[in-house]
């Protein structure tokens, strides 16, 4: 990751950690479930989670495999996360500061690698994946969860614009045919993918990042002078005060490395 994108992660995730602690939708759901019961038909014994945030993937992979590490760019994420699974009586994750693209461990430490809701904040995600299938023994597999990035250009522009005045570490969300040429690439075969649609509830999605009253103000602006057909391919609801909620689809896909 360059200085200057791993300065803006640090500076939006380092304040806002104890948040994404109690973000429901970070802390469970359909995705996770289906992650969850990938690792475990895969016989996950070593497992890294990349860019762990609040923790919770390390979290439900510690009740599969022996050993789970958690790894993250920034240290109060690392701090709110190793406290948050620390609550959890019985659970055992260890925590390693690290960047994506330069992951702190041997090759062919882990049978299982994942990464949730994260790598579209990385500044060179091809970097990341060849570390990530470094690391992974012959055989293991990567399970991977996004933002899955729209195939029209337009509706891709807009929600773009969302993202970054929300969050200016967000670099972009990649379509599926991106995805699977990322892997291919470095020799990983995605054996399964779906796609789940993940609500936005607006107040929570913007209030996490600490957005100021001008700047989401001005976000909501956006929104609404929106053509119609970008706002109806993520679902926004709007009333005639306030933005309510979008959807948009997450992708998950299974690559095994050859």
């Amino acid at each position: 990751m360059t200085d200057a994108q791993a300065r803006r992660v640090q500076a939006q995730f380092g304040a806002s950690a104890a948040a994404y602690v109690t973000s429901p939708l970070h802390a469970a759901g359909e995705d996770l479930d289906r992650l969850l019961a990938w690792g475990a038909a895969r016989r996950a014994d070593r497992v890294l989670d990349v860019a762990t945030g609040g923790g919770h993937t390390a979290l439900a992979f510690a009740s599969i495999a022996r050993r789970v590490v958690a790894c993250d760019l920034t240290e109060p994420m690392l701090a709110a996360a190793r406290a948050h699974v620390r609550s959890h009586s019985g659970a055992s994750v260890e925590f390693v500061a690290g960047d994506a693209g330069a992951l702190p461990f041997r090759d062919e430490s882990f049978d299982v690698v994942t990464c949730r809701t994260a790598a579209h904040h990385f500044a060179d995600v091809a970097a990341a994946v060849r570390q990530i299938h470094r690391v992974l023994r012959p055989g293991g597999s990567l399970l991977l969860q996004d933002i899955l990035g729209h195939d029209d250009a337009d509706a891709s522009a807009f929600i773009l614009e969302v993202e970054k005045r929300r969050d200016p570490s967000h670099v972009r969300s990649y379509r599926a045919a991106e995805w699977k040429a990322f892997l291919r690439a470095v020799g990983l075969t995605v054996m399964e993918d779906s796609v789940v649609w993940k609500l936005r509830e607006w107040n929570e999605w913007t209030g996490r990042m600490r957005m100021t009253t001008e700047a989401r103000r001005e976000l909501e602006d956006l929104v609404r002078r929106a053509p119609e057909r970008c706002r109806a391919a993520f679902d926004f609801r709007l009333t005639p005060d306030a933005v309510v909620s979008f959807n948009d689809r997450q992708i998950l896909i299974r690559a095994d490395r050859d």
